[in-house]
């Protein structure tokens, strides 16, 4: 079994579809008997579908140094 911290780190990574399939069994497993786990992995749930409905993405490292130039031109 895994404990709280090992679950929330599992979920997170889960939510960038990252975790393993090992993983999302063992978070499933402590899902069933740890209800704040629980109730942490469906906001996060909520807060994924959120996120792809608004269709988010990163800034591409190009955009992020334009970006970082225009605030140190501006100081």
């Amino acid at each position: 079994m895994i404990n709280c911290e090992k679950a929330s780190t599992i979920c997170n990574k889960k939510q960038y579809r990252e975790a393993t399939l090992l993983e999302q069994i063992q978070l499933g497993f402590h899902l069933l008997y740890c209800k704040a786990c629980a109730a942490f992995s469906r906001k996060n749930k909520k807060l994924t579908i959120l996120c792809d409905k608004a269709n988010l993405h990163i800034l591409s490292e190009q955009e992020k140094e334009q970006m970082k130039e225009k605030i140190d031109h501006n100081i």
